[in-house]
């Protein structure tokens, strides 16, 4: 008897399978019964497709209890030209710096850089809004996502959703969601980092963690 899979599990089951390490997204089509119907998986080319498809079939039976019909699942791998050097090598473990932060107030507006360190090389973000509070925190994360988007040569696409910072017992928290747009459409990856030095900083740390449980980044502590 195949699973009925309701639209909230059909989040979680798109999550797990993104955590696969050579899964850059996943997705899930359903009959109209709501059993699934395909499975539809965007990956790196350092795996083999028949590989990959048994750890996937792995995957939903061990964290879901699912078994899945490989003729089901569907593999579109990412060719080894269009990757950057150090994803392509198997580098996926690259520590971000932050090298320096910098806002420039023009009126109304703010200019905002930031600049990561990868690798050994510089890469400088930037991006530009209204000078408001809310504004500058995204600013910040907008910035942040222009330095890896240029580390990674257009490999990905990331676009920032919200960051906040929250108040948690005594703790300052800086909280980041950041969307992975792919051709098999967008999944949401959190992440957060702890205030320490100031909330422009941990802004940057929460949006790299949150590239992190997708990219394989090692953020600073």
């Amino acid at each position: 008897m195949e699973h009925l899979i309701s639209s909230a599990l059909i989040g979680e089951i798109e999550e797990a399978l993104a955590q696969v390490s050579e899964i850059r997204a996943a997705r899930i089509v359903t009959s109209p019964a709501g059993t699934i119907d395909e499975i539809h998986v965007l990956a790196l080319p350092s795996k083999a497709p028949k590989q990959l498809v048994r750890d996937i079939e792995s995957t939903l039976m061990a964290a879901f209890g699912i078994a899945i019909d490989h003729k089901k699942i569907s593999i579109a791998q990412l060719g080894h030209e269009s990757l950057p050097s150090a994803v392509g090598s198997g580098n996926v473990h690259a520590r971000a710096q932050i090298s320096s932060i910098n806002a420039e107030v023009s009126g109304v507006y703010v200019n905002m850089s930031v600049a990561l360190e990868l690798e050994g090389e510089i890469f400088t973000g930037k991006a530009t809004g209204p000078a408001s509070r809310t504004g500058r925190d995204r600013l910040v994360a907008e910035a942040t996502l222009d330095a890896i988007a240029q580390y990674l040569q257009g490999a990905f696409a990331f676009a920032l959703e919200d960051v906040q910072i929250l108040r948690l017992g005594r703790e300052s928290i800086a909280v980041s969601c950041v969307v992975l747009v792919t051709s098999l459409g967008e999944q949401a990856f959190a992440g957060s980092a702890l205030v320490r030095q100031n909330e422009k900083d941990s802004i940057v740390r929460a949006t790299l963690d949150a590239i992190n449980r997708r990219l394989g980044f090692l953020t600073t502590s």
